[in-house]
């Protein structure tokens, strides 16, 4: 893991890029390598990548975000792109790989209360694409809101929100 991750800082070509992360979200299905990828940094390393300019890239380190954030300790590392997170599902091709992927670490990092401030000027956008969104999106979207709805403090947020 240690390689893979000194690989990932160290190469500039998207196709080695990716296929370390596939290779450290794989790995992230297992608990006891998502402690060892976040004692040896790599989920700054991995979040670093969210500022990569080739989409396949971004998408498979926010599948490896995903992954890994099945744990509450990276949860509280990975908490801190949750408002680039948000930019980048506005931003991403509707229904894309890349939206869905976003959506999906959105998900998992909305289980608890905790984070969802941070995802407040997105409701708008994450409403939007109810309407506009494939089934899959909405799918993924609705998820997000029903944990949004979850936490009472979200109540005004949700049903202010401009459509």
């Amino acid at each position: 893991l240690q390689k893979l991750i000194h690989l990932l800082q160290a190469t500039d070509d998207p196709l080695i890029q990716e296929q370390v992360l596939i290779t450290l979200s794989n790995s992230a299905a297992f608990s006891v390598n998502q402690d060892i990828i976040r004692n040896l940094d790599g989920l700054s390393v991995i979040g670093g990548m969210l500022s990569n300019c080739v989409p396949k890239v971004k998408e498979k380190a926010l599948n490896a975000l995903n992954n890994l954030s099945m744990n509450i300790k990276n949860q509280e590392e990975i908490q801190v792109y949750i408002t680039q997170l948000c930019r980048e599902i506005e931003s991403a091709p509707l229904n894309s790989d890349l939206q869905l992927a976003g959506l999906r670490l959105l998900t998992n990092m909305s289980v608890t209360n905790d984070y969802h401030h941070k995802m407040i000027n997105s409701i708008p956008y994450f409403l939007h694409l109810l309407s506009e969104g494939t089934e899959r999106t909405q799918i993924q979207v609705l998820k997000v809101l029903v944990n949004l709805s979850a936490n009472p403090a979200m109540t005004r947020h949700l049903l202010r929100a401009q459509v």
